[in-house]
């Protein structure tokens, strides 16, 4: 009988994985990532940018209309987009990354009860879909983060725009 009060006890108070906190202080870590896919879908074809951030402060950044830009095993070679993909790459203060993490975790990225309260809205100009590790914590779905989440998806839209500047 006392271990029974004991371990419920102990659930209660804390001791051991009973629930995960989605809003963490982060912590500086090159085992850190953030990667973001946006696609303007009033264009045709679709522009689509997809930036790569890396806690140790390595950033990728991919743009144009190919699939290529967010899917490095499309197979569509004869699309007549095929080509159209520009990159950049460049390493900035891991500091900063860190902060960009922070807010974004701030914002909710890795709380899942936020995710997925539904917009009303019918129709979305933009899609925006985000996967990210940030101090042992994973976040992936294919979801429109615009539909789910459009406070967050202004946010991570702020981090493309920073990084937008491809120049190859």
């Amino acid at each position: 009988m006392k271990r029974f009060f004991f371990a419920a006890f102990a659930a209660l108070s804390g001791c051991g994985p009973f629930w995960v906190d989605p809003y963490i202080t982060v912590k500086e870590s090159s085992l850190n990532w953030v990667e973001i896919h946006y696609y303007n879908l009033n264009s045709k074809p679709i522009k689509r940018i997809a930036v790569f951030l890396s806690g140790g402060g390595y950033v990728k950044v991919r743009k144009g209309t190919s699939e290529l830009v967010s899917n490095d095993f499309a197979s569509r070679h004869k699309d007549e987009n095929w080509d159209d993909i520009r990159w950049s790459q460049r390493t900035v203060d891991p500091g900063h990354v860190k902060d960009i993490f922070q807010n974004l975790v701030n914002w909710g990225l890795l709380d899942m009860e936020k995710i997925g309260q539904k917009s009303k809205a019918k129709h979305f100009d933009r899609f925006m879909a985000v996967k990210a590790n940030i101090d042992n914590q994973a976040y992936y779905r294919q979801e429109n983060i615009y539909e789910v989440s459009p406070e967050l998806a202004e946010q991570l839209y702020d981090v493309v725009q920073e990084f937008n500047d491809v120049t190859r």
